[in-house]
C-alpha cells in the first residue's frame, strides 16, 4: 500500500541553529590552537542575547564573545530590526573547566584504548533513493533552503528575505518503497515588512499581509524552485506535475517577528534535521558543541560512513547501522545492522554486522584517527545536515586574543567518503 513520508529542514537564522553554529564554531577555535582539547558547550540565543555554558579541558584561551558575534555576523543578523544583531546583543559566559572524573575516563596512558566520552547508542543510515545516499525528502528539503539562502545573500532577485526560515516535504512512496511524487512542500521565511497598510484598520492589514503572502509565493515557486531544479536536474522529474503539488508558503500569513527574537534557540534541538529527516533511527544524542571524544558525535559520523560504503558497494539498498558504548570504555558493547529486507547478499543482518565489526574499528582512538576529526571541521556541519555533505579540502583561518592567527587546510565531511568500498566488496565476494 502507498504511504506519504515527510522530513523537515531549517536554515542557518533558525535560533536553534545559529546556537549549533556558535557552538561549533567554539569547538573549531578550540581544536586549531590544541587538537587535544575536550569540549561540551551550549548556546542558548533570546531576543537581544547570547548565553554561553559547558565545560572545556584545553591549553588554548580564546575570545568565545567575539567568536560568537563573528558567527551571528556572517549568518546575516546584522540588522537592529531583527532584535537580535551580531554587534549589539549581549554575551554571557558560564564555561568552566571539564569534570576529571569524566576525563579519567576518556584519557589513557595509550592513545588506543581511549575511552568512549559517554554511554549511548548511535545510528547511521544510508540509501539508494539519492545520489549522496540520503532520504530523498530530507536532501530536498536542505536544497531548498540553501538556495533560498543563496537568493537573501544576492539580494538582487528577491529583496525582502531575512535570515531564519524552515522547509518541509511530503512525499508519496509506492508499494515497492520508492518514492514518486511530491504531496506538500511547506515553506515558511522570514521577511522584511515590505508593503504597509494604507491606514491603520484592520482591513488595511490584512490586505497588506495577503499582498505580501502572494509575492512571497509567487517568488517562491517561480524563482526558489526554478533555481533549485536548474541546479538539481535529477529531481525534474518529482516537479513534472507541477499543479499536483500542495504549496504551503508562510501558513500564518506573515513572518516578519523570527530569529531569536521570535523564539529561543537552544543548541542540540534539531537532531532529526541534522541526520535523516525521520528515516533509519537517532540514538538522541546531539552533535554540535561536542569535541569527537563525544562518541554521540563520532560514533554517528562513523556509523554513517559505513551505511554509505555499504550500500555504495552494493551489500544492500538500504542499511542501518548501530554501534553502543559504555563510558570510559573502548571496546563497542554492541553491533547492529538492518538492510530492511534489501539485502543483497547471501547473509543475515546477522552475519553483515560480524563481517562490518571485522573490517571497521569502532574504537573512538581509531573513528577520530581513521576520519580526521581531531580538527577544526565542525562549523560546516552545524546548518543544512551533517550527513550526505561533499567530501572537501579547505583552508581556514582562525584567530586568538594577541593577535596568534593560525591557517589550517582541513578536510570536510570525510564520513560521506566512499572509500572502503572496494574492501567491503572483497569481504562479500561483490
Amino acid at each position: 500500500m502507498a504511504y506519504y513520508f515527510t522530513s523537515e529542514s531549517v536554515s542557518e537564522g533558525h535560533p536553534d541553529k545559529i546556537a549549533d553554529q556558535i557552538s561549533d564554531a567554539l569547538i573549531d577555535n578550540f581544536l586549531a590552537f590544541d587538537k587535544d582539547s575536550k569540549v561540551a558547550c551550549e548556546t542558548l540565543v533570546t531576543t537581544g542575547q547570547v548565553v554561553l555554558a559547558g565545560e572545556v579541558k584545553s591549553q588554548t584561551y580564546l575570545d568565545v564573545q567575539q567568536i560568537a558575534r563573528d558567527v551571528i555576523k556572517r549568518i546575516g543578523y546584522t540588522k537592529s530590526e531583527y532584535m537580535f544583531e551580531a554587534n549589539s546583543c549581549g554575551i554571557l559566559s558560564a564555561i568552566h573547566e571539564q569534570s576529571s572524573e569524566i576525563n579519567q575516563g576518556v584519557d589513557r596512558k595509550s592513545p588506543e584504548e581511549q575511552g568512549a566520552g559517554d554511554q549511548g547508542m548511535m545510528f547511521g543510515y544510508a540509501t539508494k533513493e539519492t545520489e549522496d545516499y540520503m532520504p530523498l525528502a530530507l536532501d530536498l528539503s536542505h536544497k531548498l533552503l540553501q538556495e533560498l539562502s543563496v537568493l537573501r545573500r544576492e539580494n538582487n532577485e528577491v529583496t525582502y528575505l531575512r535570515p531564519d526560515a524552515k522547509s518541509q516535504v511530503t512525499l508519496e512512496y509506492d508499494d515497492n518503497n520508492t518514492p514518486i511524487r511530491i504531496v506538500t512542500i511547506v515553506l515558511s521565511t522570514q521577511h522584511d515588512d515590505f508593503i504597509k497598510p494604507t491606514d491603520n484598520t484592520v482591513e488595511a492589514k490584512d490586505i497588506a499581509e495577503k499582498a505580501m503572502q502572494t509575492q512571497i509565493t509567487k517568488d517562491i515557486k517561480e524563482i526558489l524552485i526554478t533555481r533549485v531544479l536548474n541546479k538539481y536536474p535529477q529531481y525534474k522529474y518529482l516537479f513534472e506535475n507541477n499543479e499536483e503539488i500542495e504549496y504551503l508558503i508562510n501558513p500564518t500569513g506573515v513572518f516578519v517577528i523570527g530569529g531569536p527574537h521570535g523564539d529561543t534557540g537552544l543548541t542540540g534541538r534539531k537532531i532529526i534535521v541534522d541526520t535523516y529527516g525521520g528515516k533509519g533511527a537517532h540514538g538522541g544524542g546531539a552533535f554540535s558543541g561536542k569535541d569527537p571524544s563525544k562518541v554521540d558525535r563520532s560514533a554517528a559520523y562513523a556509523t554513517r560512513h559505513i551505511a554509505k560504503n555499504l550500500v555504495a558497494a552494493g551489500v544492500a539498498d538500504e542499511a542501518l547501522v548501530q554501534v553502543s558504548y559504555a563510558i570510559g570504555v573502548a571496546k563497542p558493547t554492541g553491533i547492529y545492522v538492518n538492510t530492511y529486507g534489501t539485502n543483497n547478499v547471501n547473509l543475515t543482518d546477522g552475519e553483515i554486522a560480524e563481517k562490518v565489526n571485522n573490517l571497521f574499528d569502532l574504537r573512538p582512538y581509531y573513528i577520530e584517527t581513521n576520519l580526521k576529526l581531531r580538527n577544526p571541521i565542525y562549523s560546516e556541519t552545524a546548518a543544512y545536515g551533517h550527513m550526505g555533505r561533499k567530501p572537501q579540502v579547505v583552508t581556514k583561518t582562525f584567530t586568538r586574543p594577541g593577535g596568534e592567527t593560525k591557517e589550517l587546510e582541513v578536510e570536510l565531511f570525510t564520513w560521506e567518503k566512499l572509500d572502503r568500498v572496494n574492501d567491503i566488496k572483497k569481504a562479500f565476494n561483490i
